[in-house]
């Protein structure tokens, strides 16, 4: 896969995904197609708007796209805040997801000011 494999956003994106498909197994069968599912599709949208702005031409696209995965991490939050709520989720859990979501952000905002400054 490209160049992409070396960013490191990218990584932490698609490392966030996988943990979160593994806290959802433990998620209530009847959430499956409601919670569950918005929780992963919000997780998978973060690396893959990262690729999708990386493989974009210009850097101004890149950035709308890391924009872009950083809004789905919000999401991401959001959810797990309601996860947690309905007691879907332990304190723990949510504080580690939480700590990894903001991490990442982070990142993700250092990367969009990196490539805002190439001007």
């Amino acid at each position: 896969m490209m160049d992409i494999e070396n960013l490191q956003i990218w990584k932490l994106g698609v490392t966030l995904a996988k943990d979160i498909y593994l806290l959802t197994e433990k998620f209530p069968k009847s959430e499956l197609y409601g919670l569950t599912d918005q929780i992963r599709r919000a997780a998978v949208s973060i690396p893959s708007n990262i690729a999708e702005g990386k493989g974009r031409s210009t850097a101004k696209d890149f950035v709308h796209f890391l924009n872009t995965a950083r809004g789905s991490l919000y999401e991401l939050a959001t959810q797990l805040y309601i996860a947690r709520e309905i007691g879907y989720l332990t304190e723990e859990d949510f504080s580690t997801f939480q700590k990894k979501i903001e991490d990442l952000s982070h990142k993700i905002v250092a990367m969009t000011k990196y490539l805002r400054s190439k001007k």
